[in-house]
């Protein structure tokens, strides 16, 4: 029966060369009459003298936690591409997250290519910009009374002065209903 080299026996028991060179000198495996080892009765060597306590383990692969929003956000693109999503609470694959990955880094070249071209605006510009108009459109509406006040009494012949008070009242009503609509800009 043909045995192990040194180097093959040190890869299959995870140890080094130098180690099982050491146990060789001392002993503690079990040689074939050509010099090389037998494995398998040194195993059983090994294991009857070795203490448990004093023995490596193999180190587990560290992995790190992934936040639960995290797999929630690769679902979520992954249902926009109208591709299969992991069920919440379960894992992700690898493969579903590098899906998501790939899809979200196409979107935001998408993005930036919409940018260069001027087909997208800045969000705070927009604001400012809807802001400005609604201010000119509320000025204009005050003014309204005073310059049609006085042609609307000589249409309808009363007083401009009734008149304008008539219309102010109701251009100030309906201005306060509009200052509570809030522009929803998502």
């Amino acid at each position: 029966m043909e045995g192990l080299s040194e180097r093959q026996y040190a890869a299959r028991v995870g140890l080094s060369r130098g180690a099982i060179q050491k146990a060789k000198a001392t002993g503690r495996l079990v040689l074939h009459a050509d010099g090389s080892i037998d494995a398998v009765a040194s195993d059983a060597l090994r294991a009857e003298a070795t203490d448990p306590s004093k023995t490596r383990k193999p180190p587990q692969p560290k992995l790190k936690p992934v936040p639960e929003a995290a797999v929630s956000v690769v679902g979520e693109t992954l249902r926009e591409q109208g591709l299969a999503a992991p069920p919440v609470g379960s894992g992700t694959t690898f493969l579903q997250a590098k899906t998501a990955n790939e899809v979200l880094k196409a979107q935001e070249r998408r993005l930036r290519l919409q940018k260069l071209k001027g087909e997208l605006i800045d969000r705070a510009r927009a604001l400012s910009l809807v802001f400005r108009l609604a201010r000119q459109e509320r000025d204009g509406w005050v003014n309204w009374p005073a310059r049609a006040a006085a042609l609307m009494a000589a249409d309808l012949g009363v007083e401009p002065a009734a008149m304008q008070k008539v219309l102010e009242k109701h251009v100030r009503a309906q201005l306060d209903d509009l200052a509570e609509v809030k522009p929803d800009l998502r």
